[in-house]
């Protein structure tokens, strides 16, 4: 208490003086429009600053939250598109027993489910993604993968109980059925393991028409993806003198180098095909 007292004697003269013009300027603000206005708008701009920089600090720590809803909101929208749901054959009747099914009823072929890639590499022959989902969530070998721009990021090819590994189409033995969105054609695609961003599309014929810049889409001809699902955009195309098919170089959709979060495809009647395929092939 002694300390505080000595503290105002010693500094009186400045305290007086810093009183009387507050006083002075709360008189000035109060009894004149002009200077109330002014005096509003000042403290009005630094409030603001104030808040907007409280704001982007807040909005930064909240960063990780704001992104995980996104990509939430974006799974459910994924899994309301058209494309997911087909449309039983009408021209026989589907029945089960006695009782007859409703032919023009929906049902859904494809499901997205959202997970997080906890590993990814691009710098290698053989590059994988480990996502942080697996047996326990669903997931199962031979699923499609895409980023969260709906871009084919590859196919899993091993399931554990949390976390599932995923060969990336930037990958030597990944070799997905492709097709050109304007001509139609089909075509392997195969990646050189040098560019991570360019990945090569083959067996497709020289018959073909095809330019710079079209698109490159799913085939719909496997039960990993949908059809017309974006992969990529034809950079270059190369013609092969030793044969009568195009080797077409295009740009991926999706950045390989910056996955964060993916989407997996989950085709509710692979399983099925699976099974007749297997014997089919046993009959042979």
């Amino acid at each position: 208490m002694r300390n505080i007292f000595l503290f105002i004697r010693r500094h009186f003269v400045l305290i007086l003086f810093l009183s009387i013009q507050a006083f002075s300027i709360y008189l000035i603000v109060s009894y004149s429009q002009y200077h109330h206005a002014v005096f509003g708008e000042f403290s009005n701009r630094i409030t603001g600053n104030i808040n907007t920089r409280y704001t982007n600090v807040l909005d930064y720590f909240h960063l990780k939250q704001t992104n995980d809803s996104l990509v939430r909101a974006n799974e459910k929208l994924y899994n309301q598109l058209k494309a997911n749901y087909v449309l039983p054959d009408s021209i026989t009747p589907a029945g089960i027993d006695t009782i007859r099914i409703d032919s023009a009823s929906q049902h859904r072929m494809y499901h997205y489910q959202m997970a997080r890639v906890v590993s990814n590499s691009v710098s290698t022959q053989s590059n994988y993604i480990v996502l942080a989902k697996g047996a326990q969530d669903g997931l199962k070998t031979g699923m499609g993968v895409v980023d969260i721009n709906n871009a084919v990021v590859g196919i899993i090819t091993e399931v554990y109980e949390r976390y599932a590994v995923v060969m990336s189409l930037l990958h030597k033995d990944s070799h997905i059925s492709g097709k050109l969105l304007k001509g139609g054609e089909t075509g392997t695609l195969n990646w050189d393991g040098v560019d991570p961003k360019i990945i090569s599309i083959s067996n497709v014929s020289k018959s073909a028409k095809v330019h710079k810049g079209d698109t490159v889409i799913t085939s719909g001809f496997s039960t990993t993806f949908p059809k017309g699902l974006l992969i990529g955009t034809v950079q270059q195309v190369l013609t092969e003198s030793s044969n009568n098919y195009y080797k077409i170089d295009f740009n991926t959709i999706a950045n390989f180098q910056d996955l964060s979060y993916v989407y997996v495809i989950d085709n509710t009647d692979q399983e099925a095909v699976r099974q007749i395929l297997h014997k089919l092939n046993n009959q042979r």
